[in-house]
C-alpha cells in the first residue's frame, strides 16, 4: 500500500519565546514491512542549527535550535511510505519458554532485547498488571495466542474515550478507571507483558482511517497512533526480526505490523522515548497547541 502522511503541529505563544531547543521523531523508519520513499520537514521560524541522527533503537530524530525571539512554532512533516505484508510465522513455543529466555544465567550471553523486559516510566511493572493478564497466560499456553488474547481482553474490557486522559496519566490509573486512548491501551499492554517477564516495546505511528460511507475524508482529522510490539525469540530469523505487533485499540495484530494500513515512525520503551515533538523553551509560559494529521492512500 502507498500512503501519504502529513503531520502539522502549531504552537502559538502568548508571550514571546527567546530561545528554544526541540527534538522530533517524525521520520518513518525503514523495515521489512515498510519503506519511507521520501520525507520532508518544514520548520517555521527557520532554525539556525538542524541536525539529524539515529538513536539506539534505530529511530530517525531531528534536533534544532531557535536563538531568535518568536511567538509561534509550526512544524510540518510530509512523508510517502510504501507498506508490505509479511508471510505469517508459525510459533508454538510457550510463553514460559519465552520468559525463561530472558532470565539471567551466569556464563551465558544475554539477549539485547532484554532491555524491553524492564520497567519504564509510563509502563511500570506491577502485580495489578500481572493479575489482569494472568487469565490469558495459562500454564503452557502458546506465546502468540496468549499475547493476542491479552490484546482482545484490553480491547473488549476497556473503553476508548477521546480526551479522557493525557500524556501524564499513569497506565495503572487508566487500567483501574477502565477507559483511555490508544496511548493508554499501548502502555497497559506493554506493562502487562513486562510484569510477566516478557520483552515489549511501544510503537508510535499512524493508521489510515476510513470515513463513514457517503462522507468525504476530512483533511487534518486523523491523529497519531500507538500500539505494541512483543519479542518472540523463535521468530528472530523471520523477516519481522522476531517482533509481533499488537494494536489493542483496534484489536488487530500481525508479524512486524498489524496491517499494511499502519505506518511505523519510532519504537521505544514507552511514549517518553518517541514523543513526536518535545523541547525546552525560555519564555512562552502560556500557549495554544493545534495538531492536524492526514493519512491518505496514493493511487
Amino acid at each position: 500500500m502507498k500512503l501519504s502522511v502529513t503531520h502539522e503541529t502549531t504552537y502559538q505563544y502568548l508571550h514571546p519565546v527567546h530561545t528554544a531547543q526541540h527534538l522530533a521523531f517524525l521520520h518513518p523508519i525503514n523495515s521489512a514491512n515498510q519503506r519511507c520513499i521520501q520525507h520532508q520537514l518544514t520548520i517555521d521560524p527557520e532554525p539556525h542549527d538542524v541536525s539529524h541522527s539515529v538513536d539506539a533503537y534505530g529511530n530517525h530524530r531531528t534536533h534544532w535550535s531557535l536563538a531568535q525571539v518568536h511567538d509561534h512554532l509550526c512544524v510540518r512533516s510530509v512523508s510517502e511510505v510504501h507498506t508490505y505484508e509479511l508471510e505469517p510465522h508459525e510459533c508454538n513455543e510457550s510463553w514460559e519458554a519465552v520468559r525463561e529466555h530472558f532470565r539471567y544465567r551466569s556464563g551465558h550471553s544475554g539477549d539485547p532485547h532484554s532491555a524491553f523486559v524492564f520497567a519504564s516510566h509510563h509502563a511500570p511493572i506491577h502485580p495489578t498488571f500481572a493479575s489482569f493478564a494472568s487469565h490469558c497466560f495459562e500454564q503452557g499456553s502458546p506465546m502468540v495466542e496468549s499475547c493476542v488474547n491479552l490484546m482482545h481482553k484490553i480491547h473488549t474490557e476497556l473503553r476508548y474515550e477521546s480526551l479522557s486522559t493525557d500524556v501524564h496519566t499513569p497506565a495503572l490509573q487508566a487500567l483501574e478507571q477502565g477507559h483511555g486512548v490508544c496511548q493508554d491501551f499501548a502502555h497497559i499492554q506493554v506493562a502487562c507483558l513486562r510484569s510477566l517477564g516478557l520483552a515489549a516495546r511501544y510503537v508510535s505511528g499512524y493508521l489510515l482511517t476510513h470515513p463513514p460511507e457517503g462522507q468525504e475524508r476530512l483533511i487534518g482529522s486523523d491523529a497519531s497512533h500507538a500500539w505494541v510490539s512483543v519479542y518472540v525469540p523463535s521468530a528472530r530469523n523471520h523477516a519481522c526480526g522476531g517482533w509481533l505487533d499488537l494494536d489493542p485499540t483496534n484489536d488487530r495484530w500481525g508479524w512486524g505490523s498489524p496491517g499494511t494500513d499502519y505506518v511505523h515512525v519510532a519504537v521505544g520503551r514507552d511514549f517518553a522515548d518517541v514523543s513526536p515533538l518535545r523541547g525546552v523553551i525560555q519564555g512562552g509560559a502560556q500557549h495554544t497547541l493545534e495538531v492536524a494529521v492526514t493519512v491518505q492512500p496514493i493511487a
